[in-house]
């Protein structure tokens, strides 16, 4: 880690060798095969433009929390056209890391309680870069669509039916996509 807190994107963070003193900044700048990478994973057109910056916080003695913003332009295909969608995000990134996080023998009164998902068990080693990656999977539009482009499903509607929403059309994408490649066998 550099004086500026420039941090390679695959490298992990050991938190309990962190001083507990201060905060510890870092900024991460994935390189173009970092990028390639993580469209493939995500299953994105491409992703541009990312970069995640923040804060390792101490709490306490042992336990740390991550404050980051996270910038990336992702590329999708539009559900309905397929054409290219770009967007732009721009994301906060806040997660809590607990030395003491007990998962399993919560009392009664605890299990009541709203889960957290932003808090997690201290892990030895921290992967920025899989923080990142997570937060922009969240944040990527689910349905991407160009502008104007409206879903054909909607025609095929029997009057008084309800009409299929995208949920629905999307198991048929995949047996599409499943007959296309076994068709493709087949020649």
């Amino acid at each position: 880690m550099g004086h500026d807190g420039l941090t390679s994107w695959g490298v992990e963070l050991r938190l309990r060798d962190l001083s507990d003193a201060h905060a510890h900044p870092f900024r991460l700048k994935p390189t173009s095969e970092d990028l390639e990478e993580m469209a493939a994973t995500l299953g994105l057109s491409s992703v541009k433009k990312v970069s995640f910056e923040g804060k390792m916080v101490p709490v306490g003695k042992r336990d740390w929390r991550l404050e980051g913003v996270l910038g990336a332009t992702v590329v999708q295909p539009c559900v309905a056209t397929l054409a290219p969608v770009t967007t732009r995000i721009d994301t906060e990134v806040t997660r809590t890391y607990l030395a003491e996080l007990k998962e399993e023998h919560a009392s009664e009164e605890e299990v009541e309680m709203p889960e957290d998902e932003t808090t997690e068990p201290l892990p030895a080693s921290l992967l920025l870069s899989a923080v990142a990656e997570e937060a922009l999977a969240l944040a990527a539009p689910d349905y991407p669509r160009v502008e104007g482009a409206e879903l054909a499903v909607t025609q095929f509607t029997e009057s008084g039916k309800e009409a299929m929403s995208d949920d629905d059309a999307k198991p048929f994408a995949s047996l599409k996509a499943l007959r296309d490649k076994l068709g493709k066998d087949d020649t």
